[in-house]
């Protein structure tokens, strides 16, 4: 009785851990209600080109919600979905490498850096990854930083 009792506290402690987590990705990510990267598919970046997903090709994974384009796209990023999520909750990464900021993205708008996608601003004629290609390296580490401190 007391190994049933030890497992049901085990299941009952990493389930509490999976909701805050979650609560955690929903309060830090950019999403809208819920739905990650407004619609767009994170597999189809590796693919070349950003392309809106639909809800039939829907995934949850830890608190948010992914629309795919095709199952073929669904199925590949639940084989290993920390590849396709964007860097920076999907958050611009030049903004977050200035200051910090969370500000909105075109999702159209990216570029894959060492396998990561990042997402940028463009909006009003001012679209940010060209100022990030300036001195990536630098913006890049900068942005890390800042993202470790948003998390916590």
């Amino acid at each position: 009785m007391k190994i049933y009792t030890t497992i049901i506290l085990a299941f009952l402690c990493l389930n509490v851990f999976a909701q805050a987590e979650n609560a955690t990705r929903l309060r830090n990510f950019n999403n809208d209600n819920g739905i990650a990267i407004k619609d767009f598919d994170p597999v189809s970046y590796f693919k070349g080109k950003a392309a809106k997903g639909t809800e039939k090709f829907a995934h949850t994974y830890k608190g948010l919600t992914y629309y795919f384009v095709n199952n073929e796209n669904l199925e590949e990023f639940k084989k290993s979905p920390s590849k396709y999520e964007p860097a920076y909750g999907g958050w611009c990464a030049y903004h977050m490498s200035v200051d910090g900021q969370r500000v909105r993205v075109d999702p159209s708008t990216f570029k894959i850096i060492n396998g990561k996608v990042y997402l940028f601003s463009n909006f009003n004629g001012k679209n940010y990854l060209r100022a990030w290609e300036q001195n990536e390296k630098k913006y890049k580490e900068s942005a890390d930083k800042l993202w470790i401190k948003k998390m916590h």
